[in-house]
């Protein structure tokens, strides 16, 4: 089979299972199987796939035409402009999640401590040391296979001299004092993930998801103990879904701990990261 003619069918497929980005998905994975890149298409589309790539092709679009993020089948998914190794013990890292990195990124300088709550692959923490200096971080797992891959991303970036990983149910047993304390906790209302797409549903961990009935119980406990981890005029940042911002400001006001908090939306006007000052 030649690769434009496997490019097509691919597509095709994808397309019938109703997968949204069903081009740049067939594309990608065939320049994965093929290990070429996104100029093959044009500058090769006659080469002759081997026997093996074709059947691995085959293989691979079938899991993502079965709703398989595209992230757990390529092994590995782009953040903050790093890579980062994922499989389905963690959340595949999002675009949205850089508004938290880059809102710890205003506030943290050469030499500070971050404790990185519900770490999963690491991105956030390791995206922080990656683009500061001297800085480490303290990140924190209820899922040992989630701290397997966040270790392994940090041996891989070359930064785990920089970062310790606990496992752990929120907050560490010792209670050091951070400068920053940044999560992106499960904050999605328990009765609406049924209704989120297959790939999310379907493949992402529920324990990285799931947010009580409410979808605000980890907001409330790191909220409630942040104090004891915190340095005098350090920063507490927060991911939240598009629907929570004055339901988390409204806790950091109630605690009577915090102060400047602040709603930062992302690109789509979404209200995103919520950040205050902690006395």
């Amino acid at each position: 089979m030649k690769y434009l003619e496997a490019f097509e069918n691919g597509k095709e497929k994808l397309m019938r299972a109703g997968v949204d980005e069903y081009a740049l998905d067939a594309r990608l994975l065939l320049e994965y199987v093929c290990k070429t890149d996104h100029s093959a298409l044009l500058a090769h589309p006659d080469r002759e796939l081997t026997g093996e790539e074709e059947a691995l092709f085959d293989a691979l679009t079938d899991r993502r035409a079965d709703r398989e993020p595209l992230a757990y089948i390529l092994g590995s998914w782009d953040f903050m402009g790093i890579t980062f190794k994922v499989n389905r013990s963690v959340l595949i890292p999002e675009q949205d999640s850089e508004f938290l990195v880059e809102e710890a990124l205003r506030h943290c300088s050469d030499g500070m401590k971050v404790l990185d709550l519900c770490t999963g692959s690491g991105c956030i923490a390791l995206s922080i040391l990656r683009y500061t200096n001297d800085t480490r971080a303290y990140c924190t797992d209820i899922s040992e296979a989630a701290l397997t891959v966040a270790k392994e991303n940090a041996d891989t970036l070359g930064i785990s001299d920089r970062c310790e990983f606990e496992l752990t149910d929120l907050f560490p047993r010792d209670n050091e004092k951070y400068d920053i304390i940044v999560s992106n906790p499960p904050y999605i209302a328990t009765d609406v993930i049924e209704s989120l797409a297959p790939e999310v549903k379907d493949h992402e961990p529920r324990l990285a998801l799931d947010g009580s009935e409410d979808g605000l119980i980890f907001y409330r406990r790191i909220i409630d103990h942040a104090e004891e981890y915190l340095f005098s005029s350090g920063y507490l940042i927060l991911e939240i879904g598009y629907d929570q911002a004055e339901a988390v400001k409204g806790l950091l006001t109630d605690n009577g701990k915090f102060h400047e908090i602040e709603v930062v939306k992302d690109f789509s006007g979404n209200d995103r990261v919520v950040k205050a000052c902690f006395y």
